[in-house]
């Protein structure tokens, strides 16, 4: 049984993003990048690097496709696999936005800029969350 959405479910970026944001430089191991990724429980860490001016991201992915060339984690660098040609989102864009933006882009995951800044990551399962209907209880047996 399906559960239709509360009238209240978040319409913008901002409302659905998280705003717990993993930073880590350029110089970080891939292996590093993934320990911290695992330990919080997210899909990609936004990549700054001063001395390029720019902001990056590193997702899951590019990390399993380095290891799928048999390439070394502990010897990767995130800046040999970061995204620098980011598409970024705006706190007030709406959902709708952003998912167009990740279907025409290819990619899961919007860092959020709001002042130049990175407030945070808007994820396809953020998403979902955010427009599919809440879960029925299962029916007892």
């Amino acid at each position: 049984m399906l559960v239709p959405a509360p009238a209240t479910s978040p319409t913008l970026v901002k409302d659905a993003m998280s705003t717990v944001v993993l930073t880590i430089g350029p110089a970080h191991t891939l292996r590093q990048a993934a320990a911290l990724m695992s330990a919080r429980r997210v899909g990609a860490a936004v990549v700054l690097d001063p001395d390029a001016g720019g902001i990056g991201i590193l997702t899951e992915r590019d990390i399993l496709n380095s290891v799928g060339l048999g390439q070394d984690p502990d010897a990767e660098s995130a800046q040999a696999h970061t995204t620098t040609s980011v598409v970024f989102a705006a706190p007030a864009w709406t959902l709708h936005e952003a998912a167009s933006a990740m279907t025409h882009g290819g990619f899961r995951h919007l860092v959020v800029l709001d002042g130049g800044e990175p407030t945070g990551i808007v994820s396809v399962r953020d998403i979902i969350r955010c427009w599919a209907p809440a879960r029925a209880p299962e029916p007892a047996l």
